[in-house]
């Protein structure tokens, strides 16, 4: 992209009054955003409103700083960084068809092709070799909606939610697909992580796709700085906000429609009733895309977002596998894919004293506090916070907030 032709596209997104629906309507009367600001007031009234034509003839102040900005964000990593805007031939298909399509998409990262800028004539920043990581980064983007899952939940799950949501990821991941999600706490964060683990040392293609309601010049939540890095060297970040834009609250759930529509399907790992999560699985159904949901607990708040998609027609799963049949994509051999989110614990029994394995079936599986736990099991208090302390240790019941402990299943 030109610095000319940035500023134009700049200059569209900026101009008050002009949302996406006007800013499309003149894209399709006039072409590109520069025919559009050479056209007389009463031309744009035709399409648009006056005050609206009027505004197009104003340059935005903060054009200028902006275009600076961004210009140099691009240049300074053009094997990372890109602009693809509506209407280009390498703009992802599969985000056309959806509501409000956004006029601009930043993209940050794209695996490397080995073989691109690495021959002995060619150094890896002469413009052909940029020019072909591009569009290879590109050509990703735009093919991985016919094999990527969307994975979402709470910002504050149980650690057994943030486990399944790392555990289905790296199922998902194995078998080739592209873990889509929004790099938000919780199980965002851990359905990327799982992603990445599950991508094996030769595989050239995208692990995972974090759609950020930020600028890509910032990272939401900070203590995501590393997890991003990680997803820049393998996968993709991609935002419609401009460079400098806050982690401000609207953005987060119009982002969402860009989550769904990057993906085959949704999976809801673990929701309440009023979570963004059923937004992304509203959107997914809306587009016509599978939606699936773990269930959880009847007593767990953050199980009732996924009984209620379950009750509207969501797809109940327990594995992986569950998944990948539905969409018809195998399974690879020696996945994890097969492992199941709510089976009994799969530790063997032998590692384990006859007390522990009998207080955690006192546990089951619902988060439980110490006096009912006490009153299940008949131990003392002193042994049993002991007991606990153990299992905890061994990775086998978690604390929660408010005195509650819960077993988690070895996934």
């Amino acid at each position: 992209m030109e610095r000319e032709e940035l500023a134009a596209w700049l200059r569209l997104t900026l101009t008050p009054g002009v949302g996406n629906g006007s800013a499309r309507k003149l894209l399709a009367a006039f072409g590109l955003p520069e025919s559009i600001f050479t056209q007389p007031i009463s031309t744009l009234a035709q399409v648009v409103s006056r005050k609206q034509a009027t505004s197009l003839h104003t340059e935005p102040p903060e054009l200028t700083a902006l275009l600076e900005t961004t210009w140099s964000w691009l240049e300074a990593d053009r094997q990372q960084r890109r602009i693809v805007v509506l209407g280009n031939p390498t703009y992802p298909p599969s985000l056309l068809t959806i509501e409000d399509p956004p006029l601009m998409l930043y993209l940050l990262g794209g695996q490397r092709n080995e073989s691109t800028g690495n021959s002995e004539n060619e150094g890896s920043n002469s413009p052909s070799a940029l020019v072909q990581y591009a569009q290879t980064a590109i050509d990703l983007i735009a093919n991985s909606q016919a094999s990527s899952i969307a994975i979402v939940g709470s910002r504050n799950p149980t650690p057994q939610g943030a486990a399944n949501a790392r555990h289905f990821a790296k199922a998902f991941s194995e078998a080739g697909l592209t873990v889509v999600s929004g790099l938000a706490l919780g199980v965002d964060g851990a359905a990327h992580e799982g992603a990445l683990d599950g991508l094996g040392p030769n595989d050239n293609r995208l692990a995972t796709i974090a759609v950020v309601g930020t600028g890509l010049d910032r990272v939401y939540p900070k203590s995501h700085r590393d997890l991003a890095h990680r997803i820049a060297e393998n996968g993709l970040i991609i935002s419609e906000y401009p460079l400098g834009t806050p982690p401000l609250a609207e953005n987060f759930p119009r982002r969402n429609r860009l989550i769904a529509g990057l993906a085959q399907g949704t999976l809801v790992v673990e929701a309440a009733l009023k979570s963004g999560s059923l937004i992304t699985a509203r959107l997914a159904a809306e587009q016509g895309k599978d939606v699936f949901a773990i269930p959880g607990s009847i007593h767990s708040t953050q199980a009732r977002g996924c009984h209620a998609l379950i009750k509207q027609g969501a797809k109940l799963v327990e594995s992986a596998q569950d998944v990948l049949e539905e969409l018809k994509i195998p399974l690879p051999k020696q996945s994890t894919a097969s492992s199941s989110a709510s089976h009994e614990d799969s530790t063997e029994a032998d590692d384990l004293s006859d007390a522990e394995n009998g207080l955690l079936a006192a546990l089951g599986f619902d988060p439980v506090g110490l006096d009912a736990l006490q009153a299940r099991t008949g131990i003392p208090t002193a042994q049993l916070q002991a007991d606990l302390m153990t299992l905890e240790l061994e990775g086998l019941v978690s604390r929660l907030p408010g005195g509650l402990f819960q077993r988690l299943t070895v996934v």
